[in-house]
């Protein structure tokens, strides 16, 4: 069951395995994505309608080149079910011997209508075919295109016996006789016979129409007596010719064999580069889900490293130069600090700190706010938010440290039970001059980092 396609239920051609785990035929699966919008596979619908998901929707860029199970398939015993035909062997080589095999029944190429084994086509176009019949053009003689070939080729030889002026020389190419002038050592011939199979053709057409002149005398002496000794001649010409054929045939055979290799080879190749692909962007697909993992874990650890539960926080602020900096510039607006608790199951709550001020302080002082968060036990607590918040910059020094305070006011919506992530924020906009800030009689900066203390009460 696992070598059929789920669509056309024949064994698998191309196999293509779908994220869903179902194999098609590649051209099946062309077919049913080019003719259906959102196709869905067939085999899912069938197995379990109720648990169908994004994997069963198919496309071709979700499907992978299954290279295990044409392996399998390739390497499957079969053998050929055409009558009388005996052939067995392997997957891999059964569609070459349908293009051989002898007892396939075929269409007669000329076009009468008949249908016939492919064993018995050449006699079926030399004694049966209506179509197979060939006129002279000089002399409008019609016979069988047979015939017609078997004079061409003993008027040739003819023709070259009382014409030719050179022998061939044992190293040269077996087609000097009808032009070609490659002269070379044994191998040098051997490779130029192999790879002039083209321009051997085309000295054989232009000696067959150097021929064309004598064609008609030769049908008419054909058809009348001929000497005995003429027919031997010819006959011996003849089979020397049929030889050259069939070294012609037997070159083109073996380039269709290697052109046919290349392409199976390529198309291997192809189905494995769009697996590799697919797979990769599978992986990369798994990569970035972990990275987004392992950045939430990270956030969560780098919380409970800094979370408070006492109403006390003290919120360090390193790169303060740069930061300040991007403030000026607009990059970035405000800083919000790591979320913190007044009690283990109390408030959530968060600073926000714009380096460069906001609102009236904008440009001349910095601002400092306090935000109260959703918390996961808001249900059990009093609201509004009733406890004075005390905010302290610290001087590094212990001299002078910079103190303000404020109570809520009751009546904003800042203290009230928050409905999003995040009540807005309020707190005390002109928190410290920024000429104060950056005064080397203090130490608020040291070592480009600052320090803010928090205390709920």
């Amino acid at each position: 069951q696992k070598y059929l396609c789920s669509n056309c239920n024949n064994i698998l051609k191309k196999a293509l395995q779908t994220l869903c785990g179902h194999r098609y035929c590649s051209a099946c699966l062309t077919w049913i994505v080019r003719n259906n919008k959102n196709a869905i596979c067939q085999k899912c619908k069938e197995e379990d309608p109720n648990t169908l998901g994004e994997e069963s929707l198919l496309a071709e860029e979700r499907a992978f080149g299954d290279a295990a199970i044409n392996k399998e398939i390739s390497e499957l015993r079969v053998h050929c079910v055409t009558l009388g035909c005996s052939w067995s062997g392997i997957m891999k080589d059964f569609e070459e011997h349908q293009s051989l095999c002898e007892y396939a029944l075929i269409p007669c190429h000329t076009g009468c209508g008949h249908v016939v084994m492919r064993r018995k086509l050449a006699d079926h176009l030399e004694n049966g075919c209506v179509n197979n019949v060939t006129v002279c053009q000089q002399c409008q003689c019609s016979m069988a295109s047979s015939e017609f070939q078997y004079l061409i080729i003993s008027t040739a030889f003819f023709f070259q016996q009382s014409h030719s002026t050179s022998s061939t020389n044992k190293d040269g190419c077996r087609f000097s006789e009808v032009g070609c002038t490659f002269r070379g050592s044994k191998e040098k011939t051997k490779e130029h016979e192999k790879s002039a199979v083209g321009a051997h053709m085309l000295l054989l057409l232009q000696h067959m129409r150097q021929l064309k002149g004598t064609l008609c005398s030769a049908v008419r002496a054909a058809q009348g007596f001929t000497p005995q000794s003429e027919l031997n001649v010819n006959k011996n010409k003849l089979h020397v010719f049929e030889n050259i054929v069939a070294v012609l045939n037997k070159e083109v055979e073996s380039s269709n064999l290697e052109i046919l290799a290349f392409r199976r080879q390529s198309e291997l190749d192809q189905n494995i580069i769009r697996g590799l692909e697919l797979k990769i962007a599978e992986l990369h697909r798994c990569l970035t889900q972990k990275d987004a993992g392992l950045s939430s874990l990270h956030k969560s650890l780098l919380f409970s490293e800094q979370a408070s539960y006492d109403g006390i926080f003290l919120w360090k602020i390193t790169d303060v130069g740069r930061k300040l900096q991007d403030s000026v510039t607009g990059r970035t607006v405000g800083l919000y600090s790591p979320a913190f608790y007044t009690a283990k199951y109390g408030y959530k709550v968060c600073l926000r700190v714009y380096l460069n001020g906001d609102g009236t302080g904008r440009g001349t002082h910095m601002s400092l706010f306090f935000v109260v968060m959703k918390g996961d036990y808001d249900a059990l607590l009093p609201w509004p938010f009733r406890h004075k918040v005390t905010f302290m910059l610290l001087d590094q020094n212990n001299r002078e440290h910079v103190i303000d305070a404020f109570r809520p006011d009751l009546t904003s919506a800042s203290f009230q039970r928050p409905v999003n992530d995040m009540n807005v924020a309020s707190g005390c906009p002109m928190f410290l001059p920024l000429s104060k800030l950056q005064s080397p009689k203090h130490a608020y900066v040291k070592e480009d980092t600052l320090f803010l203390k928090c205390i709920i009460e």
